[in-house]
């Protein structure tokens, strides 16, 4: 049986503006072990890209218990998050987020830099390492806008994977990418899934879902147990509202 990654029990997130409160998740359980594939559907506004946000560290819960590689770290202070953030969790984010004036070589090898387990290493050639796993190792000194779009993303992805994480957070990865640097991209992910990597996705994207080993639809906050029907529509992200409203799932192992 596969070793449990992350483990969220109970979670839930507010956003309060003066005296309003908007639940954005609310009491969710979900369980992701070692190698697995695993995308975060639902329409617009239904919470996902905040789980996946608390799921990365970047922000906190208001309620509930997450663990992360056997760490419970829901109470940890900024410091700590940060630095088990750095050491666990690689990001490859919808805009790319490449610093401009870094070459392709010097973007990847920046989140080394923060980590102080791979400080004795060699930089330079885990970087060109990650870059030739995604076809890249050939522009490593050029810049950001010296690259196409789908070219961009392959770096992203280089970037999320040297310091060796454990888990892959993906945030719409085609979302800015035409239909044949999207299935370059996605090519990419179902071989690092098909190496053992841990991938957690958010898209609206039915060819992404496809792809996957376990689909995880949220609809307004919660996660449902089934997919919501109608379905989501091919490569649109549209999903309508179904008649019934979602019942949270208890487990999803």
């Amino acid at each position: 049986m596969a070793k449990t990654l992350l483990d969220l029990n109970n979670i839930s997130k507010s956003f309060f503006t003066e005296d309003i409160e908007t639940k954005a998740l609310k009491n969710i359980d979900l369980v992701v072990s070692q190698g697995e594939y695993v995308s975060l559907t639902g329409p617009s506004g239904c919470g996902k890209s905040t789980l996946l946000s608390i799921l990365g560290l970047l922000d906190e819960a208001s309620a509930g218990v997450y663990k992360l590689c056997d760490i419970d770290v829901t109470n940890l202070s900024r410091d700590q998050r940060a630095a088990v953030r750095n050491r666990e969790i690689g990001f490859i984010f919808q805009s790319f987020n490449l610093i401009s004036d870094l070459t392709v070589e010097e973007n990847v090898m920046l989140p080394l830099t923060y980590n102080k387990a791979h400080q004795n290493i060699d930089m330079k050639n885990l970087a060109k390492e990650m870059l030739a796993k995604v076809n890249m190792g050939h522009r490593i000194k050029h810049y950001p806008a010296q690259l196409s779009g789908g070219q961009q993303q392959r770096v992203a992805i280089a970037r999320a994977l040297v310091n060796q994480p454990s888990l892959i957070l993906a945030d719409e990865p085609t979302g800015n990418l035409d239909s044949e640097n999207a299935t370059a991209v996605l090519e990419i992910l179902d071989q690092l899934h098909r190496d053992g990597t841990t991938i957690c996705m958010v898209t609206h994207d039915s060819r992404c879902v496809e792809r996957v080993n376990r689909a995880v639809y949220i609809l307004d906050g919660e996660i449902c147990p089934s997919p919501p029907s109608p379905p989501l529509l091919p490569n649109t992200g549209a999903a309508p509202k179904p008649a019934k409203a979602c019942k949270q799932a208890a487990t999803l192992d």
